[in-house]
């Protein structure tokens, strides 16, 4: 073999050697270069799904531009295996290698759930369905419902504690429900073991049903103990609570925004006005703040209130007829005056 051959061998190896070494150098590279997004993307992850394949479609949405270094590093650093199926966020500026441990803890993308204080189960359902990452099982409503979670027999109004909650993609509404209803347990559980002593209710569900109407009476956190309050002082002594979210509760689909003096003599189990007692069940899904309240309510003598002139609101509490009027008569003068004012 000549000698000049012999240069060439050596300067084709050294050429390749230089081109394999910078292929290298720009491989490691590129796992610590920012991905170059405009703005956070979404990737499911199916379970099986090999990690080349990921990488590959990755590579295809022009998010990892060296798809064979990342599965190198990822294999080599025998991270691959390890990579957990999922729905991620992938946001602007992560590096492939950061994607990668992302992708080995299971940093899932989380969405919520909010429910609000206040709603019917009905709403709640509602909501649910309307939930693009959820997934729907529960197309018969409520009816199957309390069933379904292992609590036949049970009214599922009120059963589920208003909160916002934090599920991976494809959780099922009945999933969350059921978070939903053992929150609500534990809360109520906890209320009913350290109310107040010599509350005018016999169970944790009485406790349930009274808080709901006092969520359904203010939206002021400051006034929950006093309604509730003045309720259980109601019942204490004998009053009907005349509540008018019962009676709406059970006008159902007739309540067209107002209630009229025929509803209010319109028998029925939840209308206060004509029965004693509380309802037969809750009629709002009652928030934390609501519940605590009415097991640990503002001592009052109180057993009247109607809304405040100061139209932020509150409300005006009375303990005798007379004063009761006084306030209602000062509410309907100023609503008589801001009619004048609107003219």
């Amino acid at each position: 073999m000549s000698r000049a051959w012999r240069l060439g061998l050596a300067g084709g190896a050294l050429l390749l050697a230089i081109g394999a070494a910078l292929m290298v150098w720009r491989g490691v590279r590129s796992l610590d270069e920012p991905v170059q997004l405009a703005a956070p993307m979404r990737f499911k992850l199916a379970p099986g799904t090999s990690f080349a394949r990921a990488a590959a479609e990755l590579a295809a949405q022009r998010v990892i531009v060296n798809p064979r270094a990342w599965v190198f590093y990822a294999r080599v650093s025998r991270l691959a295996s390890a990579v957990k199926a999922g729905e991620y966020e992938i946001p602007p500026g992560i590096t492939p290698r950061e994607l990668l441990r992302k992708m080995v803890n299971g940093q899932v993308l989380l969405h919520s759930f909010t429910i609000v204080d206040g709603w019917r189960v009905q709403d709640v359902l509602m909501a649910l369905r309307r939930n693009p990452d959820v997934a729907s099982t529960l197309t018969d409503g409520a009816p199957q419902l309390m069933q379904k979670l292992g609590a036949p027999g049970i009214d599922p109004e009120g059963q589920f504690l208003p909160e916002t909650y934090r599920f991976v993609g494809g959780t099922t509404d009945i999933e969350l429900l059921r978070q939903a209803r053992a929150a609500l347990n534990k809360e109520l559980d906890a209320a009913w073991a350290g109310r107040d002593p010599g509350l005018p209710l016999r169970n944790s569900y009485d406790l349930l049903i009274m808080s709901s109407i006092v969520q359904k009476e203010s939206g002021l956190p400051q006034e929950l103990g006093k309604i509730a309050g003045l309720y259980l002082h109601r019942l204490a002594i004998g009053m009907r609570l005349q509540a008018d979210p019962t009676v709406i509760y059970g006008m159902g689909e007739r309540y067209d925004g107002e209630i009229h003096s025929a509803d209010l003599r319109a028998d029925g189990p939840y209308n206060t006005y004509t029965r004693a007692g509380l309802p037969p069940t809750p009629i709002a899904l009652a928030g934390a703040a609501a519940i605590r309240a009415t097991a640990h309510p503002a001592k009052t003598d109180a057993i009247y209130f109607v809304a405040s002139p100061a139209d932020d609101g509150s409300h005006v509490f009375s303990a005798t007829l007379q004063e009761h009027n006084a306030a209602v008569a000062a509410y309907v003068a100023h609503l008589r005056q801001k009619a004048e004012g609107v003219r």
